[in-house]
């Protein structure tokens, strides 16, 4: 199937093999040689752009090409003046429409501002009474009224998390996480999923997926026919769920990562490789590096191999990646070391290194997306300044397109 999309893309040869590559902020050694989930999971390399190679420090990314879309706000707060937030984006297609949720509660303003500054302020979130929301739409550019998912929290002092909508069985999950606010660490942390009443046509609690228990991104389909999903407990640890086969709330908890030392491994991610069989594990480093880390599974999530620092750089944010059915993987995040702005899509034929990198919103603060395809399109959710949730629909002719060598 590789050789059938290939054709698209122009690549540059990797300028350093098997060498030292020195990155100037911060400072370390990479091994950029080819990077193979059995044969060299030890490589670095996760990024080589035609034109500046293996160095991130080389791109302007408000200079990368533009993809062009549609695009459209689902909710806005920022009339609320940085008192109120909407963080965490998830989008799901299922019953001929998409599904949006986001974490909506109260913000923390910056102190010492004026109600005037406000506007221009990132609020904090993560704080006791927030809710989830959620909002519906058959086109993904106009969308329903937001409306109450979560209900309010169920302790004094608690607030949920939106983390998602899992198609099981036919069936769709919102999955969200009960926290003692603020902050997710702490006890009485745990995953709480619901469903959809069509009768009554709202959301109502379906029980505990797990407790102690935080996951990123809904569960996928293990090559094995499992589900999987990364997880955090109340001390940060990250590991991951496997099961969810026999029930929903049948899991077994597998190590992954150990949040401490000189890495300090966030909101972990996983996808196939276009063998079928092996698995690419990536997460935010919230140490000073401003890389994202990468492990391999080649046992189905059982075992992970050491987690190491790529040349892929992140400004210390929520990102998403998956396989398109062009064959290619797209990568949505934050590339900017320095600060949450713009957002960006990668590209990469083989799910390793990615090759090419487009620029698809900024100028603003802007952060935590996610992505579904459907219908010849990647939709893709996100947050501005904590106080809207807005989606971007970019085609996947207008990325095909981009790819192409172009011919003089």
């Amino acid at each position: 199937m590789l050789r059938h999309f290939t054709s698209l893309f122009r690549f540059s040869p990797v300028r350093i093999c098997s060498a030292i590559l020195f990155l100037s902020s911060p400072a370390f050694t990479a091994d950029l040689s080819q990077p193979d989930p059995e044969e060299n999971p030890n490589s670095a390399l996760m990024l080589n752009l035609e034109g500046t190679g293996t160095d991130p420090e080389a791109i302007d990314l408000f200079s990368l090409p533009k993809l062009q879309g549609s695009h459209t706000i689902i909710s806005d707060v920022r009339d609320k003046q940085g008192t109120w937030v909407h963080q965490h984006a998830y989008i799901a297609w299922f019953q001929d429409r998409y599904w949006a949720m986001w974490s909506d509660g109260p913000g923390v303003p910056k102190r010492g501002a004026t109600p005037a500054q406000h506007r221009n302020l990132v609020p904090g979130h993560d704080q006791p009474g927030t809710r989830v929301s959620y909002a519906t739409s058959e086109d993904g550019i106009t969308w329903s009224k937001p409306d109450d998912l979560s209900g309010p929290p169920r302790k004094e002092g608690f607030g949920w998390i939106a983390r998602g909508y899992w198609i099981r069985d036919d069936e769709m999950l919102a999955l969200a996480t009960h926290f003692n606010a603020p902050g997710y660490e702490g006890e009485g942390l745990s995953l709480e999923a619901f469903h959809w009443n069509k009768e009554a046509k709202k959301w109502e609690p379906h029980g505990t997926v797990r407790d102690d228990s935080m996951n990123n991104f809904p569960p996928k389909k293990l090559p094995s026919g499992e589900w999987m999903m990364s997880r955090r407990d109340h001390v940060r640890q990250v590991t991951t769920m496997v099961g969810g086969v026999k029930s929903f709330d049948d899991w077994a908890i597998q190590p992954m990562a150990s949040y401490g030392g000189k890495q300090k491994p966030e909101e972990p991610y996983w996808y196939v490789l276009p063998d079928g069989k092996n698995l690419v594990g990536l997460l935010r480093d919230n140490s000073g590096s401003k890389r994202l880390l990468r492990a391999f599974s080649t046992d189905n999530g059982k075992s992970w191999s050491e987690m190491v620092t790529t040349n892929f750089p992140d400004a210390k944010s929520k990102f998403f990646a998956l396989r398109t059915s062009r064959g290619y993987y797209a990568l949505v995040s934050n590339t900017n070391p320095k600060r949450r702005d713009p957002l960006t899509l990668a590209i990469s034929p083989d799910g390793l290194v990615y090759t090419h990198l487009f620029f698809l919103v900024g100028n603003r603060h802007i952060d935590y997306p996610h992505m579904i395809e459907h219908d010849g399109a990647l939709l893709i959710a996100f947050s501005g300044a904590k106080q809207t949730m807005e989606v971007m629909k970019v085609s996947l002719d207008e990325i095909d397109t981009r790819l192409r060598p172009r011919h003089k």
